[in-house]
């Protein structure tokens, strides 16, 4: 555990070592980041959201931009972790060659390193929401629970790319627009209810569907989450774990090799 944490610190202060804003600049780029999405979705194409105890959708862009920054946390979440997976081990191959080094904690300290990202931009999230809608909802504390998941999902997803990267150095190639796609076919941007009756369901097939609906019912709308679709996700996110924890041990032996 010294050592997991010593890196996820390591690999937060390298990513913004010699620059003038050091730590600063992770609260400025998802702050970027919420300005070009609201400018385009709320402003240019005027989506809005309907909650659940409204029949319309008539929040102000300021509310809008605050729902939205709730679904991008998610995703931000995700898409750092998985698209720098395939890489991870083609890296780092200085750990590879040393035998007394664990490289399977390398997908859980990019993880904690993305952790770290999303509790700052949960922090300005709640600042923000307290802001524009005057209140933030006693269920933000169940953030962590429904949060907790993805995580254990994604470090699986790692744990499989980052073997495959060794071997096959174009899943890079392939995971990047992946990645854009589920960002775009994730409810981010939009509602399950605006998608066809026949369509709603198929949504969950998505990784980010249910972590983001749960994350922003509990952070933006005070709503419980539906603990029976986040049971079945935590069993899938834990078998996905599971199975990606033993793909890699089994294909970690060629590393050194192929490296």
């Amino acid at each position: 555990m010294t050592l997991l944490l010593s890196l996820i610190r390591r690999e937060v202060v390298g990513r913004y070592r010699g620059s003038a804003l050091g730590l600063l600049w992770s609260f400025l780029n998802p702050l970027f980041m919420l300005a070009v999405y609201t400018f385009v979705f709320g402003v240019v194409m005027k989506s809005r959201w309907t909650t659940p105890d409204q029949q319309s959708a008539t929040h102000s862009t300021g509310e809008f931009a605050v729902i939205l920054f709730c679904g991008l946390i998610v995703f931000q979440f995700f898409a750092e972790v998985v698209s720098l997976a395939p890489g991870l081990i083609v890296a780092n191959v200085n750990y590879v060659k040393k035998i007394v080094f664990p490289i399977q904690i390398l997908p859980v300290v990019s993880a904690g390193a993305a952790l770290f990202h999303a509790a700052i931009s949960l922090l300005v999230l709640i600042v923000f929401a307290y802001v524009v809608f005057g209140d933030v909802p006693s269920t933000v504390v169940l953030a962590p629970v429904v949060f907790a998941p993805l995580i254990i999902l994604v470090v699986g997803i790692a744990w499989i790319l980052a073997s495959i990267g060794v071997y096959f150095r174009d899943m890079s190639q392939i995971v990047s627009p992946l990645v854009t796609a589920t960002m775009f076919l994730s409810p981010v941007f939009f509602q399950r209810t605006s998608l066809p009756a026949w369509l709603q369901p198929w949504l969950s097939l998505n990784p980010l569907a249910i972590p983001v609906e749960s994350f922003r019912n509990v952070i933006i709308f005070g709503v419980l989450p539906d603990w029976s679709a986040l049971c079945y996700y935590s069993l899938i996110a834990i078998a996905v774990a599971f199975l990606g924890f033993q793909f890699f041990q089994k294909t970690r032996r060629g590393f050194a090799d192929v490296l």
